[in-house]
């Protein structure tokens, strides 16, 4: 744990931002229009860690500066030592899916942000993974998505890897799943998505296959987690 779940509004604006990386699409407003502080957050020392200058951060990603400094402000609220281990991650996506277990799900994507799988976000790898998500290409954000599916990072997806996520997202989602949860709807789900995805027959899908069959099948881009993300 890097910091108790408070109430203050900031902490709130931290936790909404994660809520908003699981596939159902929702809409939500990550930035209100309440007046903010000039902020600085983003130059200051924390306990363990301090973040890239806040110009740095600028030309990296797409955000603007008064969007890192709303971010960073949560980010501190919710992780004082700068970082954001995993367990925390996971607490904060059970918070909004009590209905089902979220554990597994958060941990497929918490490992897509931790790029040098040390266990922990920075507030860089934070920014730079939600910069993807929510304003990047389409196709940036097909990669993103594609290596969430690609558990072990070998370049292809498998019927293994692909059960394992859908099984995770309806997990998650609970009695809330359309359609409703048994023991074979996970099963089912990726037998269709696979049979469209996996062009040559070969067993696995190549990042080419995932691009091209997402990029013709609407349905199958949003059932693929490329997220609707409003900021």
């Amino acid at each position: 744990m890097c910091g108790k779940t408070g109430a203050s509004k900031s902490g709130r604006m931290f936790r909404m931002i994660i809520y908003r990386l699981f596939p159902p699409l929702r809409k939500h407003l990550l930035f209100n229009k309440e007046k903010n502080h000039d902020l600085e957050d983003l130059e200051m020392q924390v306990v363990r860690y301090k973040p890239e200058g806040l110009d740095v951060l600028c030309r990296k990603s797409k955000f603007t500066r008064k969007e890192l400094q709303i971010m960073y402000r949560g980010f501190k609220q919710e992780c004082p030592t700068g970082i954001v281990n995993e367990e925390t991650f996971k607490e904060i996506y059970a918070q909004f899916f009590p209905q089902g277990d979220s554990s597994a799900y958060a941990h497929y994507v918490f490992n897509t942000f931790d790029h040098d799988r040390n266990g922990s976000l920075s507030f860089e790898e934070f920014v730079m993974g939600l910069s993807v998500l929510s304003r990047g290409t389409l196709q940036e954000r097909l990669q993103w998505a594609f290596n969430l599916y690609d558990i072990n990072g070998d370049g292809f997806i498998t019927k293994d890897e692909m059960t394992d996520i859908v099984s995770a997202i309806y997990e998650m989602m609970g009695r809330f799943s359309e359609p409703m949860i048994d023991e074979n709807t996970a099963k089912e789900h990726v037998d269709r998505v696979f049979l469209k995805m996996d062009i040559n027959r070969d067993g696995v899908i190549t990042f080419d296959e995932f691009m091209e069959t997402c990029r013709r099948d609407e349905n199958i881009t949003k059932g693929m987690a490329i997220f609707d993300t409003v900021l």
